[in-house]
């Protein structure tokens, strides 16, 4: 086995062995607490430029195969993956691969035989933080290896949609009947989410990160969409006006995660550095209206400002925040009064994750149904 180290910023390191490509990755250490959906994890957009900690104590399992992926083209977004004890044996009929090989294949770094747990603890009691996977000719003294990490860039302050975003439009086709056409600004999107939209007879137009307000209107969209996405919500000035020219325009408008951060600063709250963040697949959210709560799948290592039922004046009408985490009181969602715009801050794409949050698309399609009236 190839020996490998995770080094912490705060000095702390977790010796082990190579798991993935040999060599060196930055990044930020989060740590993610789903047992399951590993693949869906390391192909989501939302993650790019973070060094992974599975809670699970096993991973791989079920191998890698060529339909779970949730980039386009599936590409392994994370900057590192680091693991307990990775499955000597695939035990899936639909793996093509293991984890490893697509791991080596992507060059992806990752280190394997540590106690994550104990990782996990750390960045609960400290924060998440910058880190570093060196295995392999890469290793050097601690001494070396820390610097290595802490010149690295911070989180806070990262604009990085438009690295992650779709460089060209393009169109998911409905199933079945065309009823509605949505714009859906690429911050990060997952693939599930313009399949969701389809099933419901829903034609969407992916763009990037970077379209115009002209551009949007030229489709003439009965919605508009905002994805998910990695970076700090403070620097995405760019989308923020975009969103901002959306509801001046009156057109229905979706968001979640990266995009309810937006659409939070379209009305006027501010954003900030979560300690540690949520990742993972079991986070319950309570819906202030309702009373209902769901469990949700969720990435995010920012949040709006905000209490629980808060309401708000904002330049396009008065606002509430709709949504909380009911472990934390973390602002899980906000809205327009009038019921033009919504987001939430999980992700009811569930992939992967639990479907409790599927009804927000009939929602948004009942929202842009009654827009047309």
């Amino acid at each position: 086995m190839t020996p490998a180290v995770l080094v912490l910023e705060n000095g702390q390191v977790f010796s082990g062995s190579a798991f993935g490509a040999h060599g060196q990755t930055l990044g930020e250490a989060v740590f993610c607490t789903a047992m399951t959906g590993y693949q869906e994890t390391l192909t989501d957009p939302s993650y790019h430029r973070q060094i992974v900690v599975a809670t699970a104590p096993q991973i791989g399992n079920t191998g890698w195969n060529t339909e779970d992926d949730e980039s386009r083209d599936g590409r392994i977004w994370v900057a590192g993956y680091a693991v307990r004890n990775p499955t000597r044996r695939v035990s899936s009929w639909r793996a093509t691969s293991t984890l490893e090989d697509e791991l080596i294949r992507q060059g992806v770094v990752g280190i394997a035989g540590i106690d994550t747990r104990a990782v996990t603890r750390v960045l609960r009691e400290h924060g998440s933080m910058r880190a570093g996977i060196f295995s392999g000719p890469a290793i050097a003294v601690i001494d070396k290896l820390l610097e290595r990490v802490r010149s690295a860039p911070s989180m806070a302050g990262a604009d990085l949609a438009q690295e992650v975003s779709t460089s060209q439009a393009y169109i998911v086709e409905p199933d079945g009947e065309h009823r509605f056409t949505v714009a859906a600004i690429d911050l990060g999107i997952k693939t599930n989410t313009p399949r969701m939209f389809a099933q419901r007879g829903i034609r969407v137009h992916v763009v990037p990160s970077t379209v115009s307000p002209e551009a949007i209107s030229a489709l003439a969209p009965d919605g508009v969409f905002l994805s998910n996405g990695p970076g700090d919500p403070a620097t995405a000035d760019g989308a923020v006006a975009l969103t901002r020219s959306v509801l001046a325009a009156e057109i229905p408008l979706f968001g979640i995660c990266f995009g309810n951060q937006i659409l939070g600063r379209a009305l006027g709250r501010g954003t900030y550095k979560m300690k540690f963040g949520h990742r993972g697949i079991n986070i319950p959210v309570i819906d202030h209206a309702t009373g209902l709560v769901s469990i949700t799948a969720q990435n995010h290592g920012f949040a709006l400002e905000g209490e629980a039922g808060e309401e708000f004046d904002s330049d396009f009408g008065r606002a509430r925040v709709s949504h909380t985490c009911a472990n934390d009181g973390t602002v899980e969602g906000v809205e327009l009064l009038d019921g033009r715009a919504f987001s939430v801050q999980y992700h009811p794409e569930a992939a992967a994750g639990p479907h409790d949050a599927a009804y927000l698309f009939d929602r948004f399609t009942t929202l842009m149904q009654g827009a047309r009236v």
